[in-house]
């Protein structure tokens, strides 16, 4: 028997291959990283090449929910289009029944709901998609401001909380491992802006031409200009030429 036809059917070692095929359908998709900062969130994404005749304008991989909450995709960019849209439905929804704005874990828990559920019916696919969540939280007892959170969902359904992740490409596993000894608690924005920019040039070629990134403060939400990038790559840049001269005159004054 064929296990990877119907979606509701289980392979005796317990796996769901359709889920899977969908999560290969993001390793497939271009790379975006999060990162969390003490007073912001940072999402910068890998922009692949377009033809020369695209309006670059049409092809965005960091989208806004509603005001408090921006998302970043890795994987099918149709199958994004539809989920934002039930997103951003449920958000407004939730507005005018609640009167009140929707938390991000709100936001994060059901769009890996809405996820699960297309993963347990006949007639329907997984979305081929994972999504970083970035905003902030309400405040909680004794707090007079909310906190920056990331969250992260996949194809499968589920949600998470995270200091820092990347969803997508090839090269995922050793950019968070990139992440892990990068990240700091306490990180400003430059310096949030700095590492997600460090992880993306492990995969993008052409530096700042290539990559997308948007930084999401407590009351505003900016997409970074072309030349500020290139002032950070050149620095990043700068820095690990320094790092090699360094190496290269302690390595000969061993000698």
């Amino acid at each position: 028997m064929s296990y990877d036809r119907a979606i509701t059917v289980f392979s005796p070692d317990g796996h769901l291959f359709q889920v899977e095929y969908a999560m290969e359908a993001v390793r497939r998709g271009s790379t975006a990283v999060g990162v969390r900062g003490s007073d912001c969130v940072v999402l910068a994404v890998e922009r692949r090449a377009l033809a020369k005749l695209q309006d670059p304008r049409t092809i965005r991989k960091i989208v806004t929910v509603d005001d408090r909450c921006t998302l970043a995709f890795a994987g099918l960019t149709a199958d994004a289009r539809v989920l934002l849209q039930k997103t951003r439905v449920e958000a407004q929804t939730y507005r005018l029944t609640c009167e009140d704005a929707p938390s991000m874990e709100y936001l994060a828990r059901f769009i890996a709901r809405t996820q699960q559920k297309y993963t347990q019916r006949g007639g329907v696919r997984p979305f081929g998609i994972a999504t970083l969540l970035a905003g902030f939280s309400d405040p909680e007892h004794g707090e007079g401001e909310g906190k920056p959170v990331l969250y992260q969902t996949d194809p499968a359904g589920t949600h998470s909380s995270w200091k820092a992740q990347v969803i997508g490409g090839r090269n995922s596993k050793s950019l968070r491992e990139f992440l892990e000894k990068g990240y700091e608690d306490g990180m400003k924005e430059k310096e949030a802006v700095k590492l997600a920019v460090q992880a993306l040039l492990e995969v993008v070629d052409s530096g700042a031409k290539n990559m997308e990134v948007c930084v999401i403060r407590r009351n505003e939400t900016i997409t970074m200009e072309e030349k500020d990038l290139d002032e950070v790559v050149k620095e990043i840049e700068s820095e690990a030429e320094e790092g090699k001269k360094g190496g290269a005159t302690a390595a000969s004054g061993d000698e």
